[in-house]
């Protein structure tokens, strides 16, 4: 798109008409796709997994262009991995920021977008805002202070400083003892380039100055007519109150809230995950006429 160079990977093939493609949207925005690896098992039931790095992260081209991260362009960016994959029908999988890409693209009235999967996702950025604001008053004292200190300080690069955000990570981003390979590529590879992340959310989670600041699709969530799964986990910084109003605010949506999960419950509980997930896949497609 554009002359750019966008990375994918295909796993699997339908293993019966019927069985649509699951079109996998990354997080970040900026951190790429190898911490979805886990989900790769869904080709397993029958159907093809699709993933890719969007512009600007991971294996896709780096441009250095702020004007291309837009989220317009990301709706864009879609379409046409679609065109050039013929994946006329699909599901489509968002996870954080990649469930925001996925209600943008259902607003957007995209063809051949059957349903929805939103894990971990706001629909209002201000809201998401609130809420790791008040996740981060329940942190101890002294990681809040070294916070303040090097936010004031204008020094969130510091060793000291990512020090105290994993205190909140650990807490409301992965409660794994030992955090996967596949996700620790993702950091790494968005570490060493973070100018999406910067240009869309700003320097860290509680600093959203970025594009993406005042995005709000709440009062427009009532026109997704798509089924929709909706899951998040109970520690997560996409906390009950942000998961809640996106299951609220769409007529045909589930919410499954996982125990003891935070904000990648497909990394914590990957078996119960995936089979959430296959559930609702076949529960959409049994639903479906049957082909004349």
């Amino acid at each position: 798109m554009g002359g750019y160079k966008v990375w994918s990977k295909r796993i699997g093939q339908a293993s019966a008409s019927g069985r649509w493609p699951v079109v996998l949207l990354h997080g970040g925005p900026g951190v790429p796709s190898d911490y979805l690896e886990p989900l790769e098992r869904l080709a397993e039931s029958g159907r093809e997994v699709i993933l890719y790095d969007q512009l600007g992260c991971g294996r896709s081209d780096h441009p250095d262009d702020p004007a291309l991260l837009q989220v317009n362009r990301f709706v864009e960016e879609l379409a046409s991995l679609r065109k050039a994959l013929s994946l006329e029908t699909i599901h489509l999988y968002g996870q954080s920021w990649g469930g925001m890409l996925a209600l943008e693209v259902a607003l957007s009235d995209a063809q051949g977008v059957n349903s929805l999967i939103l894990s971990n996702a706001p629909s209002s950025m201000p809201l998401w805002v609130e809420e790791t604001a008040r996740l981060r008053q329940e942190l101890p004292v002294e990681v809040r202070i070294r916070l303040d200190q090097h936010e004031n300080a204008n020094t969130t690069d510091s060793e000291e400083y990512q020090e105290a955000m994993m205190v909140f990570y650990r807490r409301h981003v992965c409660r794994l003892d030992q955090w996967p390979d596949c996700l620790m590529r993702s950091f790494s590879s968005m570490e060493a380039d973070p100018r999406v992340y910067r240009a869309m959310c700003g320097k860290s989670e509680f600093n959203v100055t970025g594009s993406l600041r005042d995005w709000d699709r709440s009062d427009r969530l009532h026109l997704i007519q798509q089924p929709t799964l909706v899951i998040s986990g109970q520690y997560d910084e996409a906390t009950p109150k942000v998961a809640g109003a996106l299951h609220q605010g769409i007529a045909h949506s589930e919410w499954e809230l996982m125990a003891d999960c935070s904000h990648l419950c497909h990394l914590e509980q990957t078996e119960r995950y995936l089979e959430r997930v296959n559930t609702f896949l076949d529960k959409v497609e049994s639903n479906q006429p049957a082909p004349c």
